[in-house]
């Protein structure tokens, strides 16, 4: 019989050149951290100022064209209106937003805030940004802006806008969101709502229920987006002030 070797110290070591057991150590080692930090992100101010609208859009669009001064009034309005405004922090759509947020409001003290993510083709933060945070990974990036968000306004954007839509309509289906406006702003939206519906409520082949497409609220100007956020906010005003019982 051969004798095992001896073992000094901590008994229940795992070697590194035991790649396997390092691999299953890690492993669970990471599933904890990641609930730790579901239970930590569940914690709640009791009360806070202002209601928090992201604006999620594309980062290609210049200063001056229609699009971006949309975007610009309105943050603008939604500022003035007791909002704050989150961004990705870039350029483009996200400059418009925290750019309407900042004119609005240019004493207001993280009112502007940018949510950013390290990228090898590094774009500077805009300098409309009163507050920024900086993730390593697009995971973690979007879990904030999940966990902060009172409201989600998609304008005009790509593939990482629709990422972005796609991981709050998700949340919202699953009812991991409650009570959270997913507003699209523009006809790009409506068409993919549209195609959503055509492709995946296919009777005997239904891919989705007909209440998911109802989730997002598609609409074509600023002032209907303003609306449906003005209404969104009286009834999370009310919240607030103990009016209404919050959900759980």
């Amino acid at each position: 019989m051969t004798k095992p070797p001896e073992t000094f110290g901590q008994p229940d070591i795992v070697r590194l050149s035991d790649e396997d057991a390092t691999t299953e150590l890690v492993e669970r080692a990471v599933t904890g951290l990641w609930d730790v930090v579901n239970e930590l992100t569940r914690l709640r101010r009791t009360t806070r100022q202002n209601y928090r609208v992201t604006i999620f859009g594309s980062a290609r669009i210049k200063p001056g064209s229609l699009a971006y001064e949309s975007v610009k009034q309105l943050a603008s309005e939604l500022t003035e209106m007791g909002c704050d405004i989150k961004s990705g922090g870039g350029p483009g759509l996200m400059r418009a937003a925290n750019e309407g947020a900042a004119t609005a409001d240019p004493k207001g003290l993280h009112r502007s805030v940018g949510i950013r993510v390290a990228l090898p083709f590094e774009q500077e933060i805009n300098p409309f940004v009163e507050k920024v945070y900086e993730h390593r990974t697009f995971f973690s990036r979007l879990h904030h802006f999940m966990i902060i968000s009172d409201a989600f306004v998609i304008v005009p954007g790509g593939i990482g806008t629709l990422l972005e839509m796609s991981i709050a309509w998700q949340l919202l289906q699953v009812r991991k969101l409650y009570n959270t406006p997913l507003i699209l702003v523009g006809k790009m939206w409506r068409g993919l709502v549209d195609w959503a519906r055509d492709s995946m409520l296919v009777e005997g082949s239904e891919l989705a229920s007909p209440v998911d497409l109802s989730i997002p609220r598609c609409v074509d100007t600023v002032e209907e987006t303003v609306n449906l956020l003005r209404e969104s906010r009286a009834a999370w005003l009310a919240t607030q002030a103990g009016e209404a019982e919050p959900h759980a």
